[in-house]
Order: structure tokens, then sequence, then C-alpha cells
């Protein structure tokens, strides 16, 4: 499976008509569709398609054609997601009539070429799992802490100074987090 971690965007135009694709990581997508909207008054459609991992390690998808003909716009570009192996991340396409019917067939190959377009315009990452853990050290061993995390490339990290120990959160794959406590 793979993922991104930031957004992409990329525009394709078929017969006058034009798709405006943003890619962008599931944690970005809740009111987007609205804000673009709110974007491009004149756009006739925003249609969404999104595959996540739910808290029990089980992909979650959903689509919608936004008034589009049913099955035309959404189920094209989730199945492109789907192909890719894409998870953890939701595509929305502005589409602008340009004047000529695609029909439904032309439709659909026309919003999955949007998504396809930005998918490879992305930066695709292997999806890792990521796991958190939770520990303290004293104040002598934060440096070398830092170290370790840096070595292992944990960037995700919190500490809180408390009076008589550094409490530490680190966010990473499951493997560099397994990595660390090993040290």
């Amino acid at each position: 499976m793979q993922t991104i971690e930031t957004s992409f965007e990329a525009t394709t135009e078929v017969n006058r008509s034009k798709f405006i694709a943003y890619l962008v990581p599931i944690t970005s997508y809740e009111g987007l569709q609205e804000k673009l909207k709110s974007q491009h008054p004149k756009a006739n459609h925003v249609v969404y398609a999104l595959r996540y991992l739910n808290s029990y390690d089980q992909i979650v998808e959903n689509s919608s054609d936004d008034n589009e003909p049913k099955g035309c716009a959404g189920v094209p570009s989730l199945n492109v997601l789907r192909g890719e192996e894409l998870i953890n991340c939701a595509v929305l396409i502005v589409r602008y009539f340009g004047g000529i019917k695609l029909g439904t067939g032309g439709m659909a190959r026309a919003y999955a070429l949007a998504v396809k377009n930005v998918v490879k315009d992305a930066d695709i990452l292997l999806y890792e799992k990521e796991s958190t853990y939770l520990f303290s050290t004293s104040y002598s061993e934060v440096d070398k802490t830092l170290h370790s995390l840096k070595k292992l490339g944990i960037s995700h990290y919190e500490r809180n100074f408390g009076m008589e120990s550094v409490e530490w959160k680190i966010v990473g794959s499951e493997e560099k987090v397994e990595n660390f406590k090993l040290l």
C-alpha cells in the first residue's frame, strides 16, 4: 500500500471541459469540498473519492458523483485510487463544463484521467503503519535520546519537561519505534 504526506494539484482538459484534481492526505479532507465549491463558484461539480484505514486496519472507501450521472465520476476516481493502492488520502475533482457533452463513458474516462494525472505528479510514499510510544528520561539523557531519534529517522515527537524527568511521546513506523525501544 502507498500514501502521500502533502497535497498535490493537477489540471486536465478533455473536450474543453477542465478537470482540476486535488490529491490530499485524509487529514486535510474534512471541509475541503465546501472550500473548493466556494473557491470555484462557476464550477459545475466537485466530485470526491477517498480511501483510509480505520482503527481496525480495515480499508474504508467512499465517493460522490456530485450530481454527475450515477457512477460516472466518483467510482472511476475511486478505482484509480484502488489501482494505485493508495490509502489515507482523498481526491477531489473540480469540473468546469466546456460546452461539449462527454457522454457517460467519456465522462468516466475523463475523471479517471484527471486522477491519474494528479497521482503521477504526487510524491507517493510506501505506507507504514505508525505507532505511538510514551516514555520518560532524565534530563541528562535528552541529548542522547534526540540523537537516537534522529539516527532512526523519527521526527515526530513531543517533550514535556517535568520537575524530575522529561516525558516523551514519539510517533513513527512500527519498525522504527521497535528499533528505538531496543536502544
